[in-house]
């Protein structure tokens, strides 16, 4: 994965979009809804400093999930400067899928969307992807 394609998957989701809290070297990818006209603070989902050189990207994880991913791939471990019982820290060097780092990704600013109030959730339009997905047959 590429660090063009990183972002592009982290500015796909509703709500996403890209800060420079720390500098303008590292990205950080938050969400955000507005309600009542107001802005809500945003919530972070993933940061990395896309650099090809030393490509990795830290996201929020399941703590049991977070484990496991851990002990079955070396490039994962606990994200560097995070609560590692909620972040991992995935190394972009090409072990890993891209398939899978979409997952985690995703699975990541799932967790923060899911932290919203029920009202932000379907300002974002995720409460009803979530409920169309498990009314959907296939």
């Amino acid at each position: 994965m590429e660090p063009a394609e990183l972002r592009e998957i982290c500015l796909s989701f509703p709500g996403a979009y890209e800060d420079f809290p720390f500098g303008p070297e590292t990205s950080v990818f938050k969400v955000r809804a507005a309600v009542g006209g107001t802005r809500h603070e945003a919530k972070m989902f993933a940061s990395s400093t896309l650099d090809a050189d030393d490509f990795s990207v830290s996201l929020k994880c399941e703590p049991a999930l977070a484990e496991q991913l851990r002990a079955a791939h070396p490039g994962i471990t606990g994200a560097w400067h995070m609560n590692k019982t909620h972040w991992n820290g995935v190394r972009l060097d090409g072990a890993l899928p891209d398939s899978m780092v979409r997952d985690m990704v995703e699975d990541s600013y799932d967790l923060v969307v899911a932290s919203l109030s029920r009202k932000q959730q379907e300002q974002l339009g995720w409460a009803r992807l979530s409920a169309s997905r498990e009314g959907s047959v296939d």
